[in-house]
């Protein structure tokens, strides 16, 4: 009995998955990745949960944020600004402010909606001014219908 049991955890021992988890080697060279340099980070926590850092990096990339805590639930208002050079060369420069409303990003990049309200082509307003002259017109007609009478059983 006690061969068989013996047996049995080796077997399973032996077909367990054998799992590398080493990352493949590869050299520097064949990566894509740059090490860049961190020239700031600077990043202050305050107890009443007030806080902000800047970030600032070789490449370009700069980060600044600040917030606090703000309203009955103590959620945290923030403010910031993030840049960096876009592949193209464009300076890409993104102010923001994080609040009850969401995060608002505010950036010459970014797209814009059209005003409202915005022109309405002329052949949008025929088409209303003609569906409220019909629904004028219906209205008319139903208000000089006769209403059907029933007296009884048909003779």
């Amino acid at each position: 009995m006690k061969f068989v049991i013996l047996a049995a955890l080796a077997a399973v021992a032996l077909a367990a998955p054998q799992y590398s988890y080493d990352a493949p080697a590869r050299s520097r060279a064949d990566s894509s990745e740059e090490d860049v340099a961190i020239l700031r980070d600077d990043r202050v926590h305050e107890d009443d949960g007030r806080y902000n850092f800047d970030f600032e990096s070789e490449n370009g990339i700069r980060f600044s944020e600040a917030g606090s805590p703000d309203g009955d639930e103590d959620a945290i208002v923030s403010a910031g600004q993030y840049s960096y050079t876009a592949p193209d060369g464009t300076e890409v420069v993104v102010k923001y402010v994080a609040n009850e409303n969401g995060f608002q990003p505010q950036s010459d990049l970014l797209p814009v909606a059209p005003e409202f309200p915005h022109p309405i082509p002329q052949f949008v307003l025929d088409q209303i001014a003609f569906a409220a002259e019909e629904d004028a017109r219906r209205a008319r007609d139903d208000s000089f219908e006769a209403p059907s009478r029933s007296y009884g059983a048909p003779q």
